[in-house]
């Protein structure tokens, strides 16, 4: 294919076919266009041979690809990937293929990358951050992440993802029946993305502060035995009621600039994952069975889920 530094286009190839009519010696010709005389010679026996539609562009893929994925495997990626929306490292290892082949399938089937898709839904966004400087701390405990997300609670015999927009629990919802929420505390170190999380009824300064002693404790049984620093965002909570904690175990305490969540990424990440893989992965028919569901999937999450920032690796293996 042509391209805007080649030698040869079109008008160049026609130009070779008419000093070769006009009785230009081939070598005349290739050293006036600074051309080899190969190339002057494949021109003129293409031209010879198909006329002038030989002198068009052609494409540079082969004509055969023996060793190219075969069709079966091509379906089986994009189907996992679109029902299961995760990375390339996640699908590669469930298909038992390689990250890049995973990945040169879903670019030539024009699948759009998890960033550009809704978590919850799959739909594709119109516009999505992407992330453009990434950092990562050298050891476990020299940095960890820590923040809270709020879920609404799941009404007895399950809201309208189990029952549908037509039951009870809709029409409650419409009649303004609170049933309140959940908040998941959430704890991520940023060197082996090892993770701790409790469902809590609330979010005040002293829920807050033992729920980072329970963090801390799980850390250290985990192989995490110094946490150096703890960043979070700017809530009361955090700055008031875990400096007794933090000093006690010697954590400094860091704090994102306001209205820059993306500082504290890491567990913005997991409460997303949360939610996708956890909270609204299956209808619950009880707020009980979906809080019971947590620690299972934890365990999941840090002894064999593959991270694509761990090189498809669970956290664990970090430790």
């Amino acid at each position: 294919m042509s391209h805007r530094n080649a030698r040869t286009t079109y008008q160049g190839r026609l130009l070779i076919i008419e000093r070769h009519r006009a009785g230009w010696p081939q070598a005349h010709i290739a050293k006036g266009m600074g051309i080899s005389r190969r190339c002057v010679a494949k021109w003129i026996n293409r031209f010879a041979t198909e006329g002038e539609p030989g002198l068009t562009d052609r494409s540079s893929r082969p004509h055969t690809s023996p060793r190219r994925t075969s069709a079966q495997v091509e379906v089986a990626i994009v189907e996992l990937r679109t029902r299961e929306r995760r990375g390339r490292d996640w699908v590669a290892a469930e298909l038992n293929a390689a990250p890049r082949t995973v990945s040169g399938v879903l670019a030539r089937h024009r699948v759009p990358r998890l960033c550009e898709l809704d978590s919850i839904t799959g739909e594709l966004l119109r516009a999505s951050k992407k992330t453009t400087v990434r950092y990562e701390r050298e050891r476990p405990g020299e940095l960890v992440h820590m923040d809270v997300k709020k879920l609404g609670r799941i009404p007895d015999g399950g809201g309208w993802r189990a029952e549908g927009q037509t039951t009870r629990n809709h029409r409650s919802r419409i009649n303004k029946t609170r049933v309140g929420y959940d908040y998941v505390h959430s704890l991520v170190d940023d060197h082996s993305r090892l993770a701790y999380s409790e469902v809590l009824p609330d979010e005040k300064g002293t829920t807050c502060a033992a729920f980072l002693e329970r963090a801390i404790d799980y850390f250290s049984n985990h192989g995490i035995t110094r946490i150096e620093r703890l960043i979070t965002d700017n809530a009361w909570a955090y700055r008031h009621s875990l400096r007794e904690v933090c000093a006690r175990h010697g954590i400094a305490q860091k704090f994102i600039k306001p209205h820059c969540p993306w500082q504290n990424g890491k567990v913005e990440r997991l409460n997303r994952t949360l939610q996708t893989e956890w909270a609204y992965r299956q209808a619950f028919t009880s707020n009980d069975e979906r809080a019971a569901a947590l620690a299972p999937w934890l365990e999941h999450y840090n002894t064999q889920r593959h991270h694509s920032s761990l090189g498809g690796l669970p956290p664990i293996s970090r430790l």
